[in-house]
């Protein structure tokens, strides 16, 4: 717990950190994909566990060969991934057909009454896989649903320290069930960044590259930070860096999973 004077006045702001170290592996393939999560599974044993309306979190890449997650089953959740570099192809039950993606593009799977996929990562490909809980007592209920959308579809706003694709929110053709999510892609310019908040929201953002300073602290890629109960922050940079942000209600309106 941070206690933060302003000259307007007195705020406290929640910042938690977690280190590379801090969060839950995995590996599919006998190390094919690799998986660093900042919200993993319970069984995986990581720091962090599902908070707002987040279930899980998983950074997986690839090296020198492509490789497969074979066939599986998702009820509930929406199911988000986003291709950070290379390809992947994507196969399920639903659409009955292999789908290549390719950096920018983001795919949503909303499992509904049930659904099963299949993933692909190409070669030196990323992704994240964000799993959202969009009240399961309601989206248990409905059939499944999928939608892609390319990098082309999304608006980007820019100023003179910094470039925001909004993934979702305000002009993303993006939807989801799950309450109040915005995402962004971030792109900062060396110099102080401020980013206006909501002490009914909290930030959840992973360092993709360069490093940040938050409160006098540097955070370098690939950490993973959570941020609340403040109106406004600050976010400092040495050098041109990027992050990845998800917005979410610090208390949704129902029931999680969690």
């Amino acid at each position: 717990m941070l206690y933060v004077i302003s000259l307007d006045y007195y705020y406290y702001m929640n910042l938690d950190v977690y280190s590379i170290s801090q969060q839950a592996k995995g590996n599919f393939n006998n190390g094919e994909i690799i998986e660093n999560k900042p919200i993993g599974f319970p069984q995986d044993g990581g720091k962090l566990k599902p908070y707002s309306n987040l279930f899980y979190w998983a950074h997986a890449w690839t090296t020198d060969k492509k490789s497969t997650i074979g066939l599986h089953p998702h009820q509930g959740f929406e199911i988000c991934s986003f291709v950070l570099s290379g390809k992947i192809n994507h196969f399920d039950t639903k659409q009955n057909k292999w789908i290549p993606l390719s950096k920018g593009d983001v795919q949503i799977i909303r499992a509904g009454s049930g659904i099963s996929h299949a993933e692909e990562l190409d070669q030196n490909s990323a992704i994240f896989q964000i799993w959202f809980d969009p009240n399961l007592e309601n989206s248990l209920k409905k059939s499944a649903s999928y939608d892609d959308y390319s990098f082309s579809q999304f608006k980007i706003k820019k100023n003179k320290t910094s470039s925001t694709i909004i993934i979702k929110g305000e002009g993303s053709p993006m939807v989801m069930e799950t309450e109040g999510i915005t995402i962004n892609l971030h792109h900062l310019k060396k110099g102080l960044h401020l980013v206006n908040s909501s002490k009914e929201k909290i930030h959840s953002i992973f360092v993709l590259d360069g490093e940040i300073n938050i409160e006098n602290k540097k955070n370098l890629k690939g950490t993973f930070l959570t941020i609340s109960q403040t109106s406004n922050f600050e976010i400092s940079c040495n050098r041109e860096s990027i992050i990845f942000e998800v917005i979410s209600p610090l208390y949704p309106s129902y029931k999680t999973y969690a």
